[in-house]
């Protein structure tokens, strides 16, 4: 007899997760690893890409790396492609990668704009439109694309960065509604604070430390859950969006953020 935990088994599934060197991607290409899924642990740092899919087949999953540019879009069409001709199919793809950059609405400039929503938003359509005709074609399928807790509140430092998490929002719904008849589903994940090589850049009070433990106490006491975020709570939800758990789900948001919404 079925259980549950059949359905949040991913064995045979084949997935492709970008920037997954570090962080919350590497999480989430660890999670879906070790649901049984082989993952295509793509980065536009290889060595990073390595580092993670080693970490992976090291405890005895499956997974390899790819080296990506989502700002290229024959690049992300041939990772797709490649990945379909060798593995037979494409069943998960996360559009995961992305930069931060700290400018004012009043100031930011047209290449800081530029520069954000080139891998945060373009590189994300990018990574759909591949992913979804392959999908499309087989009839099944789900891409789940990372935005961020900053959809729903302004920051009003970090305005490329929050509107290319916006535009991705709200492209995530529209291609769910666009391609739910076709089998395939297109949820998304807007964590909050979690703490990542990428988070820590913009700590910077000279012991990395003492820093990291500020930080995270501090973003804990924000919290209605008094938690601060681990890249694996996020990964979780994507684990769920993946799974057959989530069948009856398409054009969904969860926020993994500890509570922080219900403020905003």
């Amino acid at each position: 007899m079925a259980t549950v935990f059949d359905k949040f088994d991913l064995t045979d599934r084949i997935a492709i997760v970008t920037g997954a060197g570090n962080g919350i991607g590497a999480a989430i290409a660890t999670v879906l690893a070790e649901a049984g899924a082989h993952v295509a642990v793509a980065d536009i740092a290889a060595a990073a890409a390595e580092a993670t899919a080693r970490q992976i087949v090291d405890r005895g999953f499956s997974a390899e790396p790819a080296e990506l540019d989502v700002r290229v879009q024959a690049d992300v069409d041939g990772l797709v492609s490649d990945t379909v001709r060798t593995r037979g199919r494409l069943d998960i793809f996360v559009n995961n990668a992305g930069i931060i950059a700290d400018q004012s609405p009043l100031t930011v400039s047209a290449e800081e704009l530029d520069r954000v929503h080139a891998v945060n938003f373009k590189g994300l359509v990018f990574g759909s439109q591949a992913a979804a005709r392959v999908m499309i074609d087989r009839g099944s399928g789900s891409i789940v694309n990372i935005t961020s807790a900053g959809i729903d509140g302004p920051t009003p430092a970090l305005a490329a960065y929050t509107t290319a998490k916006a535009a991705a929002h709200q492209f995530t719904r529209s291609l769910a509604l666009e391609i739910a008849p076709r089998g395939v589903r297109v949820n998304a994940v807007a964590p909050g604070w979690v703490e990542t090589p990428m988070t820590r850049r913009h700590v910077d009070t000279g012991n990395e430390a003492s820093s990291s433990e500020a930080l995270r106490s501090s973003r804990a006491a924000a919290a209605p859950l008094g938690l601060a975020g681990d890249p694996r709570d996020p990964a979780y939800a994507v684990l769920y969006l993946v799974a057959d758990a989530a069948r009856f789900v398409t054009g969904a948001v969860m926020r993994p953020n500890g509570g922080m919404s219900m403020l905003w």
